[in-house]
């Protein structure tokens, strides 16, 4: 079994099982710079990912074996996540002197305490954040547990494509890694400042926001572009796949744009509006200084302008790779369309370089 929030060496494929699709991103380093090796997205089997809990692990092994082809990598590690709302995390103090060993052993005699679940049905694993405010003789640890079953079933998958799982992240620290690439586009690099990064999939919304570069609050919402190909497929009598490659490719009669496009885009608007609305009653914060979108459907024109528009925040599109070395045989204005959507896959290649 990999380490869940794994800490590994081996360079490692960044690899996301969303709803619809695989994405798998290969890093590579060079000084201070990155580069894209590889990357591919490869669409799911139908239901074979029901809001981010695997329900067929045959047809997602065989999808992720099909990206590997298709990307032409080599690299045969993984680093995967699961979603946010399968996964307890807790900050618990404790002994600044204690070794790694005593702190594991102190955390698992402990663990029942923070865990609803029997210690033998979770994957446990802790992670220290730094000196503690309240004492400097104590460190604060981050603890995260997640059932084992959700581990298992996409380090399964992952084996069946012929790679092994080396890490098992979770979705929003993945989210925080790549962010960090980011921050140069931000107001004072992110530092000291609110950040919320939207991210729209296929089926849900996630909303992760930062706070001084570190993650604060996340949560997730059912809405995704899903809707908006189903409204197509409704619409001009398309079957589901016809529907999406419309979506992507373009071709669809005039009325698309006024009748089915402008209204999802509003309907996102509203759905960023609500997330952030969420946030701000639970938390002491009232305002963001900046949003950032990522998922899918943040690559529809103009959505960025509409958010900012309604909000009073600027927006922008996420694209962790503006700065980086693009290999030669990946055409770059591919990468660039696909690349809020990869997000996630580009958090998890970040692990190669831990």
């Amino acid at each position: 079994m990999p380490t869940f929030l794994g800490r590994k060496k081996q360079s490692v494929l960044g690899l996301d099982i969303s709803t619809t699709a695989v994405k798998l991103l290969e890093l590579s380093k060079s000084g201070d710079r990155y580069r894209v090796e590889s990357y591919a997205v490869e669409p799911l089997p139908p239901n074979s990912v029901i809001e981010k809990n695997i329900s067929d692990v045959e047809g997602v092994g065989e999808a992720i074996r099909r990206a590997i082809k298709r990307s032409g990598t080599r690299v045969k590690f993984a680093a995967a996540a699961v979603a946010g709302s399968s996964v307890i995390t807790k900050v618990i103090s404790m002994p600044a002197s204690y070794t790694d060993e005593e702190m594991e052993s102190q955390i698992m005699l402990e663990a029942d305490q923070y865990i609803p679940y029997p210690l033998e049905e979770v994957n446990l694993d802790f992670e220290i954040i730094g000196p503690s405010q309240d004492d400097p003789d104590r460190v604060d640890v981050l603890l995260a547990a997640s059932r084992s079953e959700n581990v298992e079933v996409r380090v399964d998958a992952i084996q069946i494509a012929g790679l092994q799982a080396k890490v098992i992240d979770v979705e929003a620290y993945a989210m925080e890694n790549a962010f960090a690439l980011l921050r140069q586009q931000m107001p004072d690099n992110g530092l000291d400042k609110t950040i919320a990064v939207v991210d729209v999939g296929a089926t849900m919304t996630t909303l992760n926001v930062l706070h001084d570069l570190k993650t604060i609050y996340t949560r997730e919402q059912v809405f995704g572009g899903k809707q908006l190909t189903e409204e197509i497929q409704r619409r001009y009598g398309l079957s589901y796949e016809e529907a999406g490659m419309a979506k992507r490719q373009g071709g669809l009669p005039d009325n698309y744009i006024p009748e089915v496009l402008e209204p999802f885009k509003e309907a996102m608007a509203q759905q960023v509006s609500r997330s952030l609305q969420f946030f701000f009653s639970s938390s002491q914060y009232s305002t963001v200084d900046h949003i950032v979108l990522a998922g899918g459907s943040s690559s529809i024109p103009g959505v960025d302008e509409l958010i900012e528009q309604s909000q009073g925040v600027p927006t922008t599109v996420a694209n962790p790779f503006s700065n980086m070395v693009i290999s030669p045989k990946i055409k770059a204005q591919v990468l660039s369309n696909d690349a809020p959507a990869l997000m996630i896959a580009c958090g998890l290649a970040l692990r190669s370089f831990d």
